[in-house]
């Protein structure tokens, strides 16, 4: 069966999200969750994902976690960005990061419509005029490219790190061993060139702290 997945934390704007994919594709399956360990949830359980919109600002998301996370542990699923923060930077980081579109949640829901349907089709659609990746400041284009080598697992553990979390308690939470932990923080050290975490931790900051308005 072919799924669409829809992110967002307010269930009004969920349901005309849904409205808007089902009016493309009556018959396909639309999922629909409001944070970022819902969507992790979801996705371990479930396949056929074509789509996923995403909100930015889902309440467990540090920064552009989100986006981080879904691209991946969902590589080859389209990814539109549906958010209220529309400044240039965060539009260029997140077509750096790999999403395929951003809108604006204001848009009318036609358009909403039309921009999944595009994107489905394999189009790349930003706002017009807006700034390419290119256009992402220096040291989010760096922390982009360091993580890039990081697993979905490892990026996991390296957000939980950011979150404050000890071994153990990342351990329980993603339901893994100490050991396994350890292995994937000093996997992580390697691939990031830092030597112990809170300099792991310094190198995703420029993306877990980001803010739009002040990079």
């Amino acid at each position: 069966m072919k799924r669409i997945l829809i992110a967002d934390d307010h269930p009004v704007v969920r349901e005309a999200l849904r409205l808007a994919a089902q009016a493309n594709w009556p018959k396909w399956q639309v999922d629909e969750v409001a944070d970022l360990a819902g969507l992790e949830a979801t996705v371990s359980s479930r396949s056929g994902y074509q789509l996923v919109v995403l909100d930015l600002s889902l309440p467990d998301v540090k920064g552009l976690s989100g986006l981080l996370l879904v691209r991946k542990l969902l590589a080859d699923v389209a990814i539109l960005i549906v958010s209220a923060r529309t400044d240039s930077q965060t539009i260029a980081s997140t077509n750096l990061l790999g999403a395929q579109a951003f809108i604006d949640k204001s848009a009318p829901l036609s358009l909403i419509a039309e921009v999944m349907r595009r994107v489905v089709a394999g189009d790349i659609v930003f706002p017009q005029h807006s700034p390419t990746a290119r256009g992402a400041k220096p040291e989010v284009a760096d922390a982009s490219r360091r993580l890039a080598a990081l697993s979905a697992a490892q990026m996991r553990v390296l957000l939980a790190l950011a979150g404050g979390r000890l071994n153990k308690q990342i351990a329980d939470d993603m339901n893994l061993t100490e050991a396994t932990v350890k292995t994937h923080l000093t996997a992580i050290f390697k691939k990031l060139g830092v030597s112990n975490r809170t300099q792991a931790v310094l190198a995703a900051s420029p993306l877990l702290q980001f803010d739009g308005r002040t990079l």
